[in-house]
């Protein structure tokens, strides 16, 4: 078995009297993307601050491992940082430095030598698909040019492990896809993400394993088609309209579902057979249905809740 490139194990930070991330534990192994999902408050960007140094675990191993030799943060934390690439979920660029610039001046904090930075900035800037802007300011882009640059950033000193934390937030459909095309050529060529998001069709597409965490703890982890399947029913049977809600309460539809949720006007049948129940359905012509499978979205609603968690 490979060795693992990054080892957490029983991980906990604290501030005052709240447990913001609780026995953690997970690894990552080489050429994988692990995803982390959970509410707001879940503890996913304390968890990515002490993978880097930022913020020091009260209890708990890091050991990142690079080329055979073992690491640990925060002891090792120089040595570790210069082998990672980090973006942020807030862009960190220079808007008075071009996007060359840009580029030259982070690779330098590295201690690389400016003539193997200046050799890999028109590569970096052809995979982020902005050669053309190669002498405009960060305040010039879009934001999801403004994403692009922070990854080809983060490449800039050749890292075996990405540390992503909602590298898509704010982002368009076009520029999130853009992203996810960036990345997965990453996966492809070798290198190692770690990644949180908020979006669920993000994770299902990327990662090849997810942890769920709530309230600073590990509360499910598997790849995603495994952890639809452990938790929830195939089937899923969403009905809305006016008196939607009413059906909720309907004993002959409910004895049809394993499950009923309801949110807002939708009510959510949760079912291994769909066939029945919208059979069933036909008595409510004036409601409209809609029958999928089950997602993640539906994992991540059943195990955290459907309520809103404010940020803080």
């Amino acid at each position: 078995m490979t060795s693992p490139l990054l080892e957490v194990q029983s991980l906990r930070k604290r501030y005052g009297a709240a447990t913001v991330v609780d026995g953690l534990a997970f690894h990552i192994a080489p050429g994988e993307c692990l995803g982390i999902i959970g509410p707001n408050g879940a503890g996913k960007t304390t968890t990515i601050r002490t993978l880097l140094g930022q913020t020091a675990p009260d209890e708990g191993r890091i050991e990142y491992r690079f080329g055979g030799a073992a690491l640990r943060m925060p002891t090792d934390a120089l040595a570790i940082k210069a082998r990672l690439g980090v973006v942020a979920q807030f862009d960190t660029l220079d808007p008075d430095f071009d996007l060359a610039e840009n580029l030259l001046v982070y690779g330098r904090y590295f201690g690389l030598p400016t003539a193997a930075i200046r050799e890999r900035i028109p590569q970096l800037l052809e995979f982020a698909a902005l050669t053309h802007k190669a002498r405009a300011k960060p305040g010039e882009l879009s934001g999801g040019m403004k994403r692009r640059l922070s990854l080809a950033r983060a490449l800039v000193n050749d890292p075996e492990l990405l540390l992503l934390d909602e590298p898509t937030t704010g982002l368009d459909p076009q520029a999130r896809h853009l992203m996810w095309e960036r990345l997965q050529l990453l996966l492809q060529q070798g290198k190692s993400i770690l990644l949180t998001t908020h979006f669920m069709d993000e994770a299902e597409r990327l990662c090849h394993r997810l942890l769920v965490l709530d309230h600073g703890r590990k509360i499910a982890e598997g790849t995603p088609r495994a952890l639809i399947e452990q938790h929830l029913e195939p089937d899923v049977v969403e009905v809305y309209g006016n008196g939607a809600l009413a059906l909720a309460q309907d004993a002959t539809l409910r004895s049809l579902a394993a499950r009923v949720e309801t949110s807002g006007e939708t009510v959510f049948f949760y079912t291994a057979d769909a066939h029945p129940l919208l059979l069933a359905l036909d008595a409510w012509p004036g409601l409209r249905t809609l029958h999928r499978p089950a997602n993640l979205e539906d994992l991540f609603l059943k195990l955290t809740g459907r309520q809103i968690r404010e940020e803080g």
